[in-house]
């Protein structure tokens, strides 16, 4: 199973950026979305280090509620 994480954009250098979610910072690769115009606050998913598909914030809330919900399944 692939799992795509919700992160939203900090800063950006050229094709890379720095995202964060949850408190946590990765340098992600912006080049395979070098069709679509990324900037600063722009939610993005993240699949192996790379930004493969811009999202609104409410998908990306919605995409961390149901994450959390799977995690607080798993430890019940």
């Amino acid at each position: 199973m692939c799992l795509g994480i919700p992160m939203q954009i900090k800063s950006i250098d050229g094709f890379m950026a720095d995202c964060e979610a949850k408190g946590i910072h990765r340098d992600v690769s912006l080049f395979m979305l070098q069709d679509e115009h990324c900037a600063i606050d722009d939610f993005v998913v993240v699949h192996v280090g790379y930004a493969i598909q811009k999202i609104t914030p409410s998908e990306a809330r919605t995409a961390w509620e149901l994450y959390d919900q799977m995690l607080a399944d798993d430890h019940a």
